[in-house]
């Protein structure tokens, strides 16, 4: 690669991070088709942002334990099941097209993206968790770990506004949810790359040299705003990818 896909790489890294910790998601869904835009091989396009994904999902964790906003009961549930259903996903993915389960879940990034935009929603206390939202979560996870095997990603693209739609967790919970549970379900896409040899380990250190100090940055941003603010922004976010994937 030349001296320009270097410095692109980087700054892609830096905006997907910030964009991570700022909403919620790990971003390798996102990164992925920027990359192989710009030159980098499609295995390698699709393998390298999982790596980075974990440190800094974890940093951007970081900044939201900090304030106590990661629900421990939603975040061993949804790891607890998340992970034996992204295996499941990945091994289903052998047999299962991805084209329609891509625009299934573009249909469904954009209906919620336009439901925060408009309706925000109304946050369940937080609190002990009652069997119905244990549930909730296990579907929840259940889906998003399919979904993420499938696809090969983090889920995190899903987890976000499920927890709000679903589990009514307030914004900036489903955000630190969603990072920390993503930041685990990246690991096994990750072991299954570095196996095949699909990661190019200095596109990883380049990307992730901008995504994990960003992510930080983003997460403090989402922490500091206003929450009925940032949903809207993050419903318009959701809208505008959801569409704009299905139209492109």
């Amino acid at each position: 690669m030349t001296g320009s896909n270097w410095y692109w790489i980087l700054l892609i890294g830096g905006a997907v991070g910030f964009l991570g910790g700022l909403f919620g998601k790990g971003g390798s869904a996102v990164a992925t088709p920027i990359l192989a835009a710009i030159g980098v091989p499609p295995f390698v396009a699709v393998a390298a942002p999982l790596p980075a994904t974990v440190p800094s999902t974890l940093v951007a964790s970081w900044a939201y334990w900090r304030e106590r906003l990661i629900d421990w009961q939603v975040l061993r549930w949804s790891v607890g099941v998340g992970v034996p259903a992204t295996v499941l996903g990945a091994l289903a993915s052998v047999w299962v097209g991805g084209e329609g389960l891509v625009t299934i879940t573009d249909l469904v990034v954009a209906a919620l993206g336009l439901k925060f935009l408009i309706r925000p929603s109304e946050p369940h206390p937080a609190g002990e968790l009652h069997e119905h939202d244990v549930k909730r979560i296990v579907a929840v996870a259940v889906i998003t770990g399919v979904t993420a095997g499938l696809l090969a990603n983090s889920g995190g693209f899903l987890l976000a506004p499920l927890y709000l739609a679903v589990l009514k967790l307030d914004v900036k919970r489903s955000f630190a949810c969603s990072l920390a549970v993503s930041a685990v379900l990246a690991v096994p896409g990750t072991i299954t790359h570095a196996a095949l040899g699909h990661i190019d380990w200095a596109v990883v250190a380049v990307f992730g040299a901008a995504s994990i100090p960003l992510s930080y940055v983003g997460a403090r941003v989402a922490i500091r705003a206003d929450s009925t603010v940032l949903e809207r922004i993050y419903g318009g976010v959701l809208a505008a990818l959801g569409i704009g994937l299905l139209v492109f």
